[in-house]
């Protein structure tokens, strides 16, 4: 018996010993794992990394790339386009207006009642829809129908207080893609950006395809300014503030515009207006620099897009494009390790990870990130513990970070160019007192991210002072625009009247 019971032992010894070796062997294989996504994070703080040295690179690269696009036609990645636009609202504007905003991911309607005082400012029957995903790529024809089929509703929902009945309704046509404009009123679609591609509509005058839509459906409305909606948002934030002189939108793309002076803008020499300035419009989605810090990410998501080699920047700093950038990092995770449990095909999909998923994420303040487990959830991907949860947030955060401090470099560099930034500028014409005399520049801003993702804001907002300085950006004021761009576009419509 005796015998037996040691032979008994000795088994058990062994087969503890066999648990024991599996055990280590899955926790060590279990650490390979997480050292794997642990390295491919690291790689992403790398390649994202965006200290305020390399941000100055980026300033500098963009106010150089303004420049050169003033000089001439094609100079620069940076369009620079004219926009007719050299007399902002005063405040002394009065009627009613109307705005029709076709955006990125939204359009919007809206009514605004000027009383001829700043403080007097009605904007009534604010409507804000979808855009059927069907009409971004389906005709001229079909997607302006639409709109004006939208904006014959919006009249008929007047009540008789309306002080519209009986006269021609002017209406601002509010539109966020590149124009090259003629007249305030006119101008033909350069590219579509965001997603749309109606090819036919390239080269076409776009508020004449608005008017003929509405003529067609007896509305007796008239078009009366084509408008971008960084120009619209430059417009609202002088009626309030007339320190305003620079717009930028971060929303499903982002754009940026400028009040520049007439003698700056080169390639069109000879140009005058009544105030020796003109709005720019600089269609700054397009900007790049060898000083951007760009990843294997970004590479793959641009070479995969339907604009490939093109809006370099935006693809890194706005709504459409983040969520996407955080996939890619994911699946690639997901792909090398198995800490995500199985494969989920959703993560291949293209675009499946919005950026105000990306936003619930990153902001999610649960002890247990709760809303981070249903939007992986919705991706496929169930059941994760909490330190997977953690690692996802900080992937938001590295590509959130970045953007913002892109998005800080890039208005630095339109205040350096016009000499908003302490430096004087790069222009020509400036006298010694005028560049060593910091005035107070107010930068008015909209977009849903820039709204609606806090810590996008924050960041920006942080890197903008790091990179002025505390002394120069004490002069330098951030203002959000809420529904800017189409009540800014309104306003300008008023201001043509007087």
């Amino acid at each position: 018996m005796g015998k037996v019971a040691v032979a008994f032992a000795a088994a058990a010894v062994v087969a503890a010993c066999s648990v024991a070796a599996v055990m280590v062997r899955r926790r060590v294989k279990s650490r390979r794992k997480w050292r794997t996504v642990v390295e491919i994070l690291k790689e992403l703080e790398e390649g994202c990394d965006a200290p305020v040295g390399r941000l100055r690179q980026v300033v500098d690269a963009m106010a150089v790339e303004m420049h050169a696009g003033l000089a001439s036609e094609g100079g620069s990645k940076l369009k620079m386009l004219l926009t007719f636009v050299h007399d902002l609202p005063k405040g002394t504007e009065k009627g009613t207006y109307y705005a029709l905003h076709l955006g990125g991911t939204y359009f919007r309607i809206l009514r605004v009642h000027l009383g001829g005082e700043r403080s007097y400012l009605d904007v009534q029957d604010v409507e804000r829809h979808p855009i059927p995903s069907h009409l971004m790529n389906s005709t001229s024809e079909i997607l302006f129908n639409f709109l004006a089929f939208s904006m014959e509703r919006f009249i008929e929902k007047e009540g008789n207080g309306s002080n519209s009945h009986g006269v021609k309704r002017e209406l601002a046509f509010t539109f966020s893609f590149p124009v090259k404009h003629s007249s305030i009123s006119s101008g033909v679609l350069i590219k579509w950006t965001k997603g749309f591609e109606i090819s036919e509509m390239v080269g076409k005058d776009i508020a004449e395809c608005l008017q003929v839509a509405l003529n067609r459906r007896g509305l007796d409305m008239h078009v009366a300014a084509l408008v971008n909606d960084t120009v619209g948002a430059l417009s609202l934030g002088y009626y309030h503030d007339p320190d305003t002189v620079v717009a930028v939108v971060f929303g499903t793309g982002s754009n940026a515009c400028y009040l520049e002076r007439t003698d700056a803008i080169i390639k069109s020499q000879g140009l005058l207006t009544t105030s020796g300035s003109m709005v720019v419009n600089m269609e700054w989605g397009n900007f790049w620099s060898s000083h951007l810090p760009r990843t294997s990410y970004d590479i793959d998501l641009d070479a995969e897009s339907s604009n490939s080699n093109d809006m370099g920047f935006e693809k890194m700093i706005s709504g459409m494009y983040l969520g996407d950038v955080v996939r890619r990092v994911i699946l690639r995770m997901s792909q090398e390790s198995d800490i995500f449990g199985p494969s989920s095909s959703l993560l291949s999909e293209p675009y499946v990870l919005r950026t105000n998923s990306v936003s619930a994420m990153h902001e999610d303040d649960t002890p247990e990130l709760q809303e981070v487990a249903r939007i992986l959830k919705d991706l496929g991907v169930s059941e994760v513990p909490l330190k997977v949860r953690k690692l996802v947030v900080k992937v938001c955060d590295v590509v959130t970070r970045r953007a913002g401090r892109l998005a800080a470099a890039g208005i630095a560099g339109i205040l350096k160019k016009i000499g908003r930034d302490g430096s004087g500028g790069i222009t020509s014409g400036r006298s010694r007192s005028e560049m060593q005399m910091q005035k107070r520049t107010v930068v008015a801003v909209e977009g849903g991210l820039y709204m609606n993702y806090t810590m996008f804001r924050e960041y920006m907002e942080e890197a903008l002072v790091e990179i002025l300085g505390e002394e120069v950006s004490q002069y330098v004021v951030v203002k959000a625009m809420e529904d800017g761009s189409s009540i800014g576009s309104a306003l300008l419509v008023a201001s043509l009247q007087l």
